[in-house]
């Protein structure tokens, strides 16, 4: 049975942390003490749903929770701090603060340190978020304990939702975009100065004109989303913007 630490303190702990060339050791302290803080805990990095779903939209919504009233961000995980800091940097989340719980004696602390050696894993955090007010957790989100890796509840949106229902998320933006491309270019350069954050799928490496194809209707880059809405190229994007 998993522990839900609702109204208690978190485990006192240090995180051995590479930054640079250097060591440094972050405490429990560092991370909590008079902050109101988001935790979302998973199993590993660059695991499929950690790296695809759980943390990119916490990244997508690290601003809004600042808005909100959060002080801080953090992803935890029992790997070392160089994979954790390859990770961050990987997916670009240089806004999250990352947790490397390598000896899992924190996700132990809280209840949380289950065996997923079936997976050569050994021990891992089981896939939770909380959000903690200077030491002490408020709210727990604690994926079901099924088999496989559950991910129903611990989701960004779960948790904006609970801190702030009427908060205003940030606008969804899709580029399908190609490397040398004028209008890609225009359309990119639209974006920034409209203050619209996006992400910039690239033809060739990322996907295939036939991929394109397949969302688009179009081959032709760039094709802007927005919302889910196909806008188009960058005239079409423009237009769009202007009104």
């Amino acid at each position: 049975m998993l522990q839900n630490m609702e109204g208690q303190k978190v485990p006192e702990c240090t995180f051995p942390v590479r930054e640079g060339d250097a060591w440094k050791q972050v405490t429990t302290d560092d991370i909590f003490k008079g902050k109101k803080v988001v935790v979302f805990a998973l199993p590993g990095a660059f695991t499929p749903t950690c790296s695809s779903t759980h943390l990119p939209r916490y990244n997508e919504l690290v601003g809004t929770f600042n808005e909100c009233g959060v002080d801080g961000v953090y992803c935890l995980s029992v790997n070392d701090t160089f994979v954790m800091n390859e990770w961050q940097k990987d997916q670009k989340a240089d806004k999250i603060g990352f947790i490397p719980d390598g000896c899992g004696t924190f996700s132990d602390g809280m209840g949380m340190l289950v065996d997923k050696a079936n997976l050569g894993f050994g021990k891992r955090s089981w896939r939770y978020s909380m959000l903690v007010n200077d030491g002490v957790v408020e709210k727990m989100f604690i994926e079901p304990e099924v088999d496989g890796d559950p991910f129903e509840v611990s989701d960004a949106d779960t948790m904006l939702s609970y801190i702030n229902p009427q908060a205003q998320k940030p606008t969804a933006v899709t580029i399908f975009s190609k490397p040398g491309c004028g209008h890609c270019a225009r359309a990119k350069d639209a974006l920034e100065k409209a203050g619209l954050a996006y992400e910039e799928i690239v033809l060739g490496s990322d996907a295939t004109s036939r991929s394109l194809a397949a969302v688009a209707g179009a081959t032709a880059a760039p094709q802007v989303f927005i919302n889910g809405e196909k806008i188009g190229g960058a005239d079409e994007l423009e237009k769009y913007l202007a009104a």
